[in-house]
């Protein structure tokens, strides 16, 4: 499951022309779930997102504050192309995005568990599925990527292990 994390002074969804969410300082998530994602990743990334230190002291102290500690906003939306797959030319890949249906449980049991976790009336989301405008002032420019299967995601080089076995030997 992978997270885009950006701290916001505003931010809102736009579904057609009707804002369905907005919100006021706090963070925006974009939030991608891998096909083979667990309720242990969503454990993972909702307690990283609430307990990140992104924000300031009031006193000029930066990274000193988490959003629970501001008391500020979580606007989620749900984003697939998180888990795109360019590495074999210009076209994405969206093989490792969990399916529509399943992914829709997950994302509805992340927004549940980041309500358990802090205050529900806190926690907004955009439109699943929907083609939405999301509008955000981003503050610092603040964004933090996070993943909780740290580059499982990402295509690992070719192994040169067996083209250096079948070289010729110095002997």
């Amino acid at each position: 499951m992978r997270a885009v994390v950006q701290r916001v002074s505003s931010a809102s969804v736009t579904v057609g022309n009707e804002i369905i969410s907005s919100i006021s300082r706090g963070l925006m998530v974009l939030v991608g779930i891998g096909k083979d994602d667990t309720t242990a990743d969503v454990d993972i990334l909702t307690k990283k997102i609430l307990t990140l230190r992104l924000f300031d002291n009031g006193s000029g102290g930066m990274w000193k504050k988490s959003v629970q500690d501001i008391e500020g906003d979580v606007l989620c939306v749900s984003q697939f192309t998180l888990l795109a797959n360019t590495s074999k030319g210009n076209k994405p890949d969206f093989h490792r995005a969990m399916s529509s249906e399943p992914s829709r449980e997950m994302y509805s049991f992340f927004l549940e568990r980041l309500s358990k976790l802090y205050n529900p009336e806190r926690i907004k989301d955009g439109r699943f599925g929907a083609m939405m405008e999301v509008r955000l002032t981003n503050e610092g420019p603040v964004t933090i990527t996070l993943d909780s299967r740290k580059f499982e995601y990402i295509d690992e080089p070719a192994n040169n292990t067996t083209a250096q076995k079948e070289g010729t030997s110095k002997e």
